[in-house]
């Protein structure tokens, strides 16, 4: 009798040869033999076109739900609110405090994630008849989650209900005194959990032990909304509204959840891919006076998509709580007045331009000293860099920048005397949320917590030592797997002359893109790179033309001091594959097709 051992599956082939792109990566066809035959029988039975079919191939969408995936819809999509544990507890709760007229205040974090929970909760409780209090820490003053004299300020204004979103799983203290204090606790949290949990009347977290609704991919605005539908259910169970007092319109609050939801970088896929594609289509009406004044502030033309969200409306949402006032993006939320919301929106837009500029300049520091800790071999498990006197606000942004750079995870920590404050960011694979929590229970952190792309944390700076030690020993095998994969996956292969707009809007049916849901790169073979200059905030512009002489624009951004920026700044005049994404950039009413270039190989030597 013979053993017969099992092969192993055939290396994949270099797309377009590209064994090693001027990044470092290897090409590799998003689809194998398998999806090209999904790719076939979607074009044969849901008459979809071939490029279309591919993209849907590529993110796993079976042939049956080609249909519903093209157009997600959130009543079709939202679980029954009670299959979270502890939702109807809260939903009771709060249906009681409307009905009873109580006072009821929101405590939120910081972040666009925050600030969008706290302003739906709000609008929701306010169309029951309620005038809730809101509250949103300073985060260099007070820190993350609930405080106690935040908590006793908000009991001496009356509140007896006390909700936190996005925050508040681990709050034993400050709840213990709101308990003292006479009032009532809900938690409506996304954040990672411990064994044990603050006592609470409601702690709604999908991602607390004993949960089983498998919706931990939503974040705190994606809950909250789950949180509303039970509460105008129960209302309207309650005889509550009438034609007199007629229960929201929850999806016209889709706008504010589409932000959070993009902004707090979950994965676009099942209901939060619904809740972004519908949030769109009621922002582009501009019904809502603060969002509208924020897309004007930042010059945003034509349509909004989904990347707007993450990299104009966002991040001048964020610039309130970095550097400025933190209840400043909840306020433009709430807004009614247009002249009041486009009065916050400029000072957003304003502490934004601060926030780079503060930004910039502290990036500069890290990643110096990230590349002298590296050294020549630039070997190293995790990035930690410290600076004393950096500004607390930026530090998350200043770990992703260093994440991007160097293809780790990344912590960078504000100290100020012997404590600092830090963030983390991660790469897929490595759970750094988890990593933080571990080195809390060590006791090497004061505090910190998080998910497992992003985390917060307080350190004695005595302690730094020792926790890049441990990250070193828990991290290693994760970062080590995660980095042994460097490839770009390439969706199809297209010519300048394919890349109209017609394509493009084709393609983004499939989406929106961002995490979990990545938008399609394509490579554009033997193209020469005839326009290749630096421009603003360290980007490089560039030109292709095909062999017919069709010339497609591009950009490649913060890529000017990196392998990519390098590679296409002397590649100039040389034919080139170049791989990237495209986009519609509309401008004075003209809109034309754009690259955003992720990668560059140059034939001959690959």
């Amino acid at each position: 009798m013979s053993l017969t051992l099992p092969t192993a599956a055939p290396a994949p082939r270099p797309f377009l040869g590209v064994k090693h792109s001027a990044c470092g990566r290897f090409w590799r066809e998003r689809l194998d033999a398998r999806g090209a035959q999904v790719t076939l029988a979607i074009v044969q039975r849901q008459g979809v076109p071939e490029i279309l079919a591919r993209v849907l191939a590529g993110r796993g969408v079976a042939i049956d739900e080609v249909e519903a995936y093209l157009d997600p819809t959130v009543r079709r999509l939202l679980p029954d609110p009670d299959t979270l544990t502890d939702m109807a507890p809260a939903v009771a709760r709060l249906a009681d405090a409307v009905e009873k007229g109580e006072p009821v205040a929101v405590f939120g974090d910081y972040d666009v994630d925050g600030a969008t929970s706290t302003a739906l909760l709000v609008e929701v409780l306010r169309a029951g008849g309620l005038d809730p209090a809101f509250y949103i820490p300073d985060r260099i003053f007070e820190g993350y989650g609930p405080n106690i004299p935040a908590i006793e300020g908000l009991a001496a204004q009356g509140a007896r209900l006390l909700v936190t979103v996005d925050c508040g799983t681990m709050s034993f203290e400050p709840f213990a005194r709101a308990r003292e204090l006479g009032m009532d606790v809900v938690v409506i949290d996304h954040h990672q959990a411990g064994e044990s949990l603050p006592e609470v009347t409601a702690l709604v977290n999908p991602n607390r032990a004993d949960d089983l609704s498998g919706l931990g991919h939503l974040c705190a605005v994606g809950l909250v909304f789950v949180t509303a539908v039970g509460l105008v259910r129960e209302l309207r169970q309650r005889g509550f509204w009438t034609d007199a007092r007629p229960a929201p319109d929850l999806l016209s609050f889709l706008d504010i959840v589409a932000l959070g939801t993009v902004a707090d970088v979950v994965p676009l896929t099942g209901l939060n891919r619904a809740f972004v594609t519908k949030g769109l289509i009621v922002l582009r009406q501009r019904l809502r006076p603060g969002l509208t004044a924020l897309m004007d502030a930042a010059r945003l033309s034509g349509p909004p998509k989904a990347w707007h969200l993450g990299f104009l409306l966002g991040p001048r949402i964020n610039a309130g709580g970095r550097i400025g006032d933190a209840a400043l993006g909840t306020k433009l939320l709430l807004a009614r007045d247009p002249i009041e919301a486009a009065v916050i929106a400029s000072e957003l837009d304003r502490l934004n331009t601060e926030r780079q500029q503060v930004e910039r300049a502290i990036v500069a520091q890290a990643e110096a000293e990230a590349e002298a800790s590296l050294g020549l071999a630039g070997e190293g498990t995790v990035i930690l860099s410290s600076g004393e006197g950096w500004h607390p606000g930026v530090v998350g942004l200043v770990a992703a920048r260093l994440k991007e750079k160097f293809g780790r995870p990344a912590f960078a920590i504000a100290f100020t005397g012997p404590m600092g404050s830090g963030s983390a960011r991660s790469i897929p694979g490595v759970d750094v949320g988890r990593a933080v929590r571990g080195a809390v229970d060590r006791g090497l952190l004061v505090k910190g917590g998080g998910h497992a792309m992003a985390a917060g944390l307080t350190i004695a700076r005595e302690r730094l030592g020792d926790l890049r030690a441990y990250l070193d020993e828990v991290l290693s095998g994760a970062v080590e797997e995660a980095r042994g994969v460097d490839e770009t996956v390439i969706d199809g292969a297209l010519s300048a002359a394919g890349a109209t707009p017609e394509l493009v809007e084709l393609i983004e049916r499939a989406g929106p893109y961002g995490a979990g849901n990545p938008q399609p790169i394509f490579a554009f073979p033997a193209h020469r790179l005839v326009y290749a200059e630096p421009g603003n905030s360290e980007q490089v512009r560039l030109r292709l033309r095909s062999s017919d002489g069709t010339v497609l624009s591009g950009v490649a951004f913060r890529a000017v001091n990196t392998p990519l920026g390098q590679a296409l700044l002397a590649a100039r005049g040389q034919t080139v594959h170049v791989a990237g994404m495209l986009e519609l950039d509309s401008w004075q009413g003209r809109t034309q097709v754009n690259l955003r270039v992720c990668d560059v190989a140059i034939p001959d030597i690959t």
